[in-house]
């Protein structure tokens, strides 16, 4: 008996949906441009904006809405957002230079992240806020001010280390921020170079998607703006920074299955689901389940601005109230860093099918004009299905669900889109396109590079004008000259 296909469908909001459904558009660019090819949607981007400042006011709550600029380098993304009310976290010299070239104001611009010395001097001298992870920063800050006669700069102290009292909850370590235990240190070297840095608040940064961590931080970082109100220092600003999730799947019911037959390939009890018994994180021992599911989960209905209003909601964990009713109740501005879902359905990587196929083992390959760096699903540990495109418009040429595995253009064995065996409803043909939806988040240029001398995915931004789809390339899409259409 044959089982039935096992999909991740991807989860499609209308304006990525257009896109998609419009083959002959997204033949064309490919044609003219090449394979692998980014397609970015910017108008989705100010629609996301708009999403997580709903929950702001749904709170009564004030604050800025900063884009984490390394989930995606488009100029396109970016030139957006400076006609939207969003700032942008810059997280290395070339970023900050980018923003501020895509029309940014210093105001809107907050530099995060390890600096070296070059980014932190242009961060000073265009007077951006720069967010703090040590002592030792702060002091190169004060000199570099002191240097050059500089305005002061203003600065949030990231923190870390936290710790909930009376509750036990697992703090996953981090190696960004100062150790909370040294806040008073950290204010004493505010205070001594009052005249080169202006306080304006603190930060975390949480590699987690527990909310009850995250509260124990942002509790903890009320406390420090108390100590800071004691010490005469007036900050407004706790920057929680991003980790607010995407939801990538169309059907919980599909993750569920898929991840319970997986365990069950593990264990040896149905056909292998992955190239070589690949088990993202899982292994059978002794006919036991041992190690951990090492995937994101890419079903998440409380996630992007929901997972923001969750957190606002959640109680405090000492204090009791309301998370939001703490911000409130301090007049304290929330910022926050969104990167990935920000960019959610924002964009697309196009891979035109060169080769279908059989192995002498029965599998079926799928090559494509990609390699795993150019859509690094894998590498950020989600499964998503692509979506076939047939060439000339219609259906696929097969009939039946079909499982395949995506290989890349590279010569190396390693080089699988994927571990995971795809079901797609019909077998593509060479000449279709494969269309990985909602890469725009870390996935389409994150890891990208020229290796083995292939091309890096060109970028294109594309837009609604007049009923229909245009396009320009990335670098030379600006918000005046783009007449947008609301999907």
């Amino acid at each position: 008996m044959r089982s039935s296909p096992l999909y991740l469908e991807p989860r499609l909001e209308p304006r990525l949906r257009s896109v998609l459904e419009s083959a002959d558009f997204l033949h064309t660019l490919v044609d003219a441009l090449g394979s692998p090819l980014n397609v970015v949607l910017p108008e989705q981007i100010a629609a996301n904006v708009a999403r997580f400042r709903a929950v702001y006011q749904r709170h009564h709550l004030s604050g800025g809405i900063f884009f984490a600029h390394k989930a995606n380098r488009s100029s396109a993304l970016v030139r957006q957002l400076t006609v939207t009310e969003a700032g942008i976290d810059v997280a290395s010299l070339g970023e900050l230079q980018h923003a501020l070239g895509a029309g940014f104001t210093p105001d809107r611009i907050l530099a995060t992240g390890p600096k070296n010395p070059e980014f932190r001097w242009l961060a000073a001298r265009t007077g951006v806020t720069v967010g703090v992870d040590s002592r030792a920063e702060l002091l190169e800050l004060a000199v570099l001010v002191g240097k050059y006669g500089l305005p002061r700069v203003r600065v949030l102290l990231r923190l870390s280390g936290f710790e909930a009292p009376g509750v036990t909850v697992l703090s996953r370590p981090s190696r960004f921020g100062s150790p909370v235990g040294e806040v008073a240190g950290l204010l004493e070297a505010v205070e001594r170079h009052r005249d080169a840095v202006e306080l304006i608040g603190v930060a975390y940064h949480l590699d987690t998607v527990g909310v009850a961590e995250k509260a124990v931080a942002l509790e903890t970082c009320v406390r420090a703006m108390d100590e800071c109100r004691r010490r005469g220092l007036r900050p407004q600003v706790i920057d929680i920074g991003g980790g607010f999730g995407v939801n990538y799947l169309a059907d919980g019911g599909q993750w569920e299955r898929y991840t319970s037959e997986l365990t069950s390939a593990v264990l040896g009890r149905r056909p292998a689901l992955t190239w070589q018994g690949h088990g993202y994180g899982l292994r059978a021992e002794a006919g036991t389940l041992r190690g951990a599911l090492g995937l994101y989960p890419a079903h998440r209905p409380i996630a992007a601005e929901a997972y923001l209003d969750e957190l606002l909601a959640s109680p405090a964990p000492s204090l009791g109230r309301p998370l939001a009713t703490l911000l409130l109740e301090n007049l304290y501005d929330l910022h926050i860093e969104p990167g990935r879902a920000l960019v959610d359905q924002c964009g697309v990587a196009l891979a035109k099918v060169l080769e279908v196929r059989h192995t002498p083992g029965g599998d079926c390959l799928v090559r494509v004009e990609m390699n795993a760096r150019d859509v690094s699903l894998e590498e950020h540990g989600v499964l998503m299905d692509p979506i076939v495109i047939p060439r000339g418009g219609g259906r696929p040429s097969g009939t039946d669900p079909v499982a395949v595995y995506l290989i890349g253009n590279l010569c190396l064995e390693a080089d699988l889109i994927t571990r995971r065996l795809v079901h797609l409803p019909a077998l593509p043909s060479p000449g279709d396109l494969l269309a990985f939806a909602n890469t725009a988040g870390y996935f389409m240029d994150f890891s990208a590079d020229h290796a083995l001398h292939q091309p890096i995915a060109r970028k294109v931004a594309a837009y609604r004008e007049n009923g229909s789809w245009r396009w320009r390339l990335d670098t030379q899409y600006w918000p005046d000259f783009a007449t947008g259409e609301q999907q």
